[in-house]
């Protein structure tokens, strides 16, 4: 692989690779073929299989989820701490101060409209869905507690709200800052294409563009297109009870149809809007939306048990964070394979569609810039949301109010069984409602945009209609499986979904050597400014 230093100031491999060489047409759409035709047989032979038989598919699928979390826990758990350790020794190191794009380069987006679409895209659905039912789940042991706390008790409602914030803080957003930086590295600092197989460059050389590098981008393209087909159908089902909850409209598989194809058509213009015009401008409405949401509740709510919930969930967070990312002894299995082991595994699936998104978003920013803006931002925003809404929640359960004192009896509706018990609760649950359909269809969008850009061989200007392409067929699949599996459809393209996350934590383990590699060969150039 040899080097020469271009004008721009970037240090690129000499590749024989030429990003769309490999394409063709088809139906109007410019795709790599080995990955779109892999990725597009393997998703649509897993469909005809789940919908035909749903309870055999549920089956094997989560049994192989549960395979892969009970043998391979301490694989997860020591690869997320790795992932962690290792972003934060970028941000210290020299490294740290090498730009994305090249010396010259300079930032695309706002830092704010930035924030907003790597947050947005990341996690912010994920945090509607969670906010209020997690916290509340851990403190009424509702499927295991932390450490295996009493339940009920005052520990339990700070731990409740620490190990929340564990699972949505630094570990979930340095799994997604490990891929995001190596494929904005190896495609604005090396001249690759932006596409998972490229972050391999250093150590497979030019087999990245062969058949090891197709089934790379194939596994990628599957986990990100059953992640969120997954959340597309559990977000219907949350949409369609706060409709419930909120106008009394049947809470059916009807609307949970209308629902996915309302976000479908929606999800569609921004996509043929592009990036500028659609996934950007979609993310800071979004976060606008929702800093009026949480100010709104804070405000409207208990204020003082939300601000003394933002200091809980501070220091349970840094007290707990250490046992917590233990994996030896752990005696409260329950909990530590339910939902740790579990989220780790379903955030490195996510990880090559977020990662990617934010990848494509990051040009003109340095190393530690990224790292630390990737880590530190989300997770305190996060921090304030949950403490906000989960603390909310904890509250009224120990003051004995509302229908979450009783228990958790609905994921889905636990947030507006919370909204309520404060005032305006019609103006705070439509809003709620809003925020799930506008998160969804940013999740759609910036998927099918990533989705598009694998399939097509890294190409970032693909034709419009590979975009529809993708942001239909997510919809199509929800629906399918809604209607011919229901639950046991959905659980199981979850499960296999969250067994991808096998294979991709020791990819993301040997994309770390990788990005370290590259980095290392890039000092030279920071060291001559």
């Amino acid at each position: 692989m040899s080097k020469n230093v271009p004008d721009n100031g970037r240090l690129e491999y000499n590749t024989s690779y030429k990003v769309g060489q490999d394409n063709i047409r088809f139906l109007g759409m410019d795709i790599l073929n080995p990955v779109f035709s892999t990725s597009a047989l393997i998703i649509l032979a897993f469909i005809i299989g789940t919908i035909i038989f749903p309870e055999e598919a549920k089956s094997v699928l989560l049994g192989a989820k549960g395979w892969s979390i009970a043998n391979f826990d301490w694989f997860f758990m020591i690869a997320g701490n790795i992932f962690v350790l290792f972003c934060i020794g970028l941000i210290l190191s020299p490294m740290g101060k090498i730009r994305l794009g090249g010396i010259n380069a300079k930032p695309e987006h706002s830092t704010i409209t930035w924030f907003s679409m790597l947050f947005a895209a990341g996690m912010g659905i994920g945090l509607m869905f969670w906010s209020v039912a997690e916290p509340v789940g851990y403190y009424t042991d509702w499927y295991g507690t932390p450490l295996n706390v009493a339940p009920n008790t005052p520990a339990a409602a700070k731990l409740a709200l620490g190990a929340t914030m564990f699972h949505w803080g630094l570990h979930p957003w340095a799994i997604y800052a490990v891929v995001a930086l190596s494929l904005a590295f190896f495609a604005y600092n090396k001249g690759l294409p932006l596409t998972i197989r490229s972050a391999f460059y250093p150590l497979l050389g030019e087999r990245v563009w062969g058949s090891l590098g197709h089934g790379i981008d194939v596994l990628a393209v599957i986990a990100t297109i059953f992640g969120l087909a997954t959340s597309l159908g559990l977000g219907a089902q949350q949409a369609s009870s706060g409709l419930n909850f909120l106008f009394n409209i049947p809470d059916t598989l009807t609307t949970q149809i209308v629902v996915i194809c309302g976000v479908t058509s929606v999800a569609i213009f921004s996509v043929a809007r592009g990036l500028e015009g659609g996934v950007k401008l979609l993310s800071n409405i979004n976060m606008l939306l929702a800093a009026v949401f949480a100010i709104f509740i804070i405000v409207v709510g208990n204020t003082g048990a939300i601000f003394g919930s933002i200091g809980t969930i501070f220091v349970s967070y840094v007290e707990n964070i250490i046992p917590l990312s233990n994996w030896i002894d752990r005696t409260d299995q329950t909990f530590y394979h339910g939902w740790t082991v579990f989220y780790w595994a379903w955030w490195i699936s996510w990880s090559p569609f977020v990662g990617m998104f934010i990848a494509r978003v990051s040009r003109g920013r340095t190393v530690r810039q990224f790292l630390t803006a990737v880590l530190l931002v989300p997770t305190l925003v996060s921090m304030v949301w949950m403490a906000t809404f989960g603390g909310s929640a904890i509250a009224q359960i120990e003051n004995g109010v509302g229908a979450l004192a009783g228990g958790l009896t609905s994921v889905s509706l636990a947030m507006f069984q919370m909204l309520q018990n404060l005032p305006l609760t019609s103006i705070t649950s439509f809003i709620g409602i809003v925020l799930v359909l506008v998160f969804f269809v940013t999740s759609s969008d910036s998927g099918s945009l990533v989705i598009d850009g694998i399939t097509a061989g890294g190409k970032t200007d693909a034709p419009l209609i590979q975009r529809v392409f993708w942001a239909v067929l997510e919809g199509v699949i929800a629906i399918a499986l809604l209607v011919g599996g229901g639950k046991d459809a959905l659980s199981a393209i979850q499960a296999a979904a969250i067994t991808t996350g096998l294979p991709f934590t020791l990819l993301l383990l040997i994309m770390c050597v990788g990005l370290f590699k590259g980095l290392r060969g890039d000092l030279v150039l920071y060291k001559q400014t």
